[in-house]
């Protein structure tokens, strides 16, 4: 593959949804991509795309036109619906970064180092610790929870920068993380920058996730929203059929393929 060295992305075949190029790799194959950009000191911000995701980004312009300069996966049941109604044939393989990062973590021989920043301190101590225990092999460094001012970012980007991990884990919800990393993460602080949601509370054991036979139902969304319907009802039950409802406009529009 011919690959821009700043965007080696756009050489990968990737599906449009609701605007977002999202790039249809086998797992095996993303998780070889990762360790390749890694070893090859290829800069890459990477993202997910859930059906959360692409409805802040239908709404807000500035983050949508952030995620094009991202490496942006297929995240859950609600990307992979829209790509069988869109194109006919779901994305190969569901990379939601629960899953997918420890994978790397655990397939990647050499050792790494692996920075975590955001979510709550004592939280992000303790997904440290969690992959510590799965994949040893790699160093990791804790550098700051996610409650911190505009005043803190210049010592926090210094801390980043001096450590130059080759992976950055970003825990600051959507979009705030996304245009964290487009705004501030360049080469000169690490490798790969992932944005990744509540991955950190799910690591720490903060938030239970949902049985295995419930991820093989792809129903980890219900679950949940019964652990808290107050604070995400309106991201699943308003959410969930906003999305559908755009995604059919955009398969009346008869919108292609990015690539």
């Amino acid at each position: 593959m011919n690959q821009h060295p700043r965007h080696p992305f756009r050489a990968f075949p990737s599906y449009d949804i609701l605007g977002i190029p999202v790039v249809r790799l086998e797992w095996e194959e993303a998780l070889s991509t990762m360790r390749r950009l890694i070893r090859e000191r290829i800069f890459t911000r990477i993202s997910f795309l859930n059906a959360h995701n692409a409805n802040v980004a239908f709404s807000d312009p500035e983050f949508a036109d952030a995620l094009k300069r991202f490496l942006v996966l297929p995240d859950g049941i609600g990307v992979d619906i829209a790509a069988r109604l869109l194109y006919g044939a779901a994305f190969p393989a569901n990379l939601n970064g629960t899953d997918f990062i420890p994978a790397l973590l655990t397939s990647t021989a050499e050792p790494l180092t692996i920075a975590l920043l955001g979510a709550k301190y004592p939280n992000a101590e303790a997904a440290a610790a969690a992959f510590a225990s799965i994949a040893p092999q790699h160093r990791y460094a804790v550098i700051r929870d996610g409650f911190f001012a505009a005043e803190d970012e210049p010592a926090i980007l210094a801390e980043i920068a001096a450590l130059k991990p080759d992976v950055l884990l970003v825990a600051m919800g959507v979009p705030r993380q996304e245009f964290w990393i487009d705004r501030h993460i360049t080469s000169s602080h690490c490798t790969l920058p992932f944005a990744v949601g509540a991955l950190l509370d799910f690591m720490s054991g903060a938030v239970p996730r949902a049985p295995h036979w419930v991820r093989r139902l792809r129903l980890e969304w219900l679950f949940r929203l019964a652990l808290e319907p107050a604070r995400l009802w309106r991201r699943y039950v308003v959410g969930n059929p906003l999305f559908l409802a755009r995604v059919m406009r955009q398969k009346l529009d008869g919108r292609k393929p990015a690539t």
